[in-house]
Parts: C-alpha cells; sequence; structure tokens
C-alpha cells in the first residue's frame, strides 16, 4: 500500500497487518458473534438479537424500545414528562398499572371464584419472585417475556438448556405455561415495567454506559465463547443479575466481572 507524502510523491507505508494498525475488531475474540442456538430470527423491539446479545451492543449501547408500547400508552408518558418528582412519577405509574389491567377489579379482568388464586399473578409478583428465585416459576415467566420481545433464548432454568428436545426445557415450557396462564395480560404489563425502567434512565439523565459487576462460580461450567490469557468472553442466561458495586458482586461468586486477581470476564449478559 502507497501513501502520498506532503510533497505529493508515494511513500511506502506500514502492512495494513501490523498490530499497531489492525484496531478494527475482526479477531473472532475482539467481535465474538452470539450463536444463532442462542437467539431467534425475529422479536418485538428496535434492535436484533444478534446485536443485543453481542460486543457490538456492549461497545455502543443505545436506546432500546418495545414495538408500540410508546404509541399504545402516549397518554402515560405525556403525563409523566409534566411531572418533575421520580416519587410522583412512579406513583402514576403504578396507578395506570392498576387501572389499566384491572388489577383492584378482578371480575372485570374476567376471574371467577375459581381462577382468583391467580389475582396475585402481576408485574410485581413476577419480579418479586425472580429476585427470590431465578429459577421459580416467575423466573420462567420471565425469561419466556425476554425470550418473545428480544429473541434471546434462555440458556439456563434449574439445568443447562442447550438442547430444546430435551426434558429440562420441556420443563421449563410448562413452568412458563403455568405462570401465565389465568393472568390478565401479564407480558404486557412487563412491556409497560420495561418501557417505564428506560423512560426513568433517560429522564433521570443516565445516559452514559454503566459499568456492572456480577459475582460467579465455576467459570469452567459457564459457555466461553473466546478466550485469550485471562480474558474471557462469557455467555449468560438471557435474563442475568449484575450491580454497580464490585465488593458486592464478591457475595454471589469468587470470581466477577474487572477483577485483576481472578480474571477478567467479559461477560455477554443477553
Amino acid at each position: 500500500m502507497t501513501i502520498p507524502d506532503s510533497a505529493g510523491r508515494d511513500s511506502r507505508a506500514a502492512c495494513d497487518n501490523d498490530a499497531g494498525l489492525c484496531k478494527d475488531g475482526d479477531k473472532p475474540f475482539d467481535n465474538p458473534a452470539l450463536p444463532s442456538s442462542a437467539r431467534l430470527p425475529i422479536n418485538r423491539c428496535n434492535l436484533p438479537a444478534i446485536i443485543l446479545g453481542g460486543v457490538t451492543f456492549q461497545n455502543q449501547p443505545s436506546s432500546i424500545y418495545l414495538d408500540g408500547i410508546a404509541e399504545l400508552h402516549r397518554k402515560l408518558f405525556e403525563r409523566l414528562d409534566r411531572i418533575d418528582v421520580v416519587g410522583q412519577r412512579a406513583q402514576i405509574f403504578r396507578d395506570y398499572l392498576t387501572v389499566t389491567f384491572r388489577l383492584d377489579d378482578l371480575e372485570d379482568a374476567g376471574l371467577t371464584e375459581k381462577s382468583k388464586k391467580r389475582a396475585n399473578a402481576n408485574w410485581q409478583r413476577m419480579v418479586r419472585g425472580w429476585s427470590f428465585n431465578s429459577d421459580s416459576r416467575e423466573g420462567a415467566v420471565l425469561k419466556g417475556w425476554v425470550e418473545s420481545r428480544f429473541g434471546l433464548l434462555p440458556r439456563f432454568h434449574g439445568e443447562p438448556l442447550r438442547d430444546y428436545s430435551e426434558p429440562g426445557y420441556r420443563r421449563y415450557l410448562e413452568m412458563r405455561s403455568a405462570g401465565l396462564y389465568g393472568t390478565n395480560a401479564l407480558e404486557s404489563q412487563l412491556d409497560l415495567l420495561f418501557a417505564y425502567g428506560q423512560y426513568e434512565y433517560r429522564r433521570q439523565g443516565i445516559l452514559a454506559p454503566l459499568r456492572l459487576y456480577r459475582g460467579i462460580n465455576r467459570i469452567g461450567e459457564h459457555e466461553i465463547l473466546a478466550k485469550r490469557g485471562r480474558h474471557r468472553y462469557v455467555l449468560l442466561n438471557n435474563l442475568s443479575s449484575f450491580t454497580r458495586t464490585r465488593d458486592r458482586a464478591t457475595e454471589f461468586g469468587d470470581l466477577h466481572s474487572g477483577s485483576r486477581d481472578s480474571g477478567t470476564e467479559d461477560f455477554l449478559p443477553q
């Protein structure tokens, strides 16, 4: 390759494969792709699954919008725009879900005396149940919601989910179906919860990428997409919890993202 110098003459440049020049991240380790076995070809948001679950999105994050939510619930977000107090916006959001999905009027929602045992199967119950036990029925519902909306398939629910013809995956589907049965548009409630969370991040000015940590044990049992020395790209479940505090992450595992004592892990938090 030749490059004209300042006098217009050709001069021999360095090889474009030199370490100092090849910075485009085209090596497999620099940008490992999300395997096709971990994603669906379509989803219900503005970015495809292969981007959401890969390194590209982590390096260059952008806003995520679920299809149709902002348009369908436009009046809610217009009302939130007029409120400056965070707590008041949160209460308006809770009231809106309660009224829209008739959470306090079970008969209006179509529940009968026989089905009222499912009355508490709402968005709050799902989030609370998953936080206590990610492999619970509530966890299955949330992982299924992530799969449906973002196209990211679950990798673990009580056991690794690798072959979707095996009993473990069927048990996950059964728990997911049982969690959704007899509820009042539960996944639509979760859609609004996600949209509200994204709204609050933007409203509060949290625009810069956040560095998050996750403690893990037995790194060898995880799916390693790429490895170089002490650095590894780890494929996690489609729904995983993180913390902004590294010390808190160490409470949940010996190894954590960003650690220089036990290795640096570049997680792919689908």
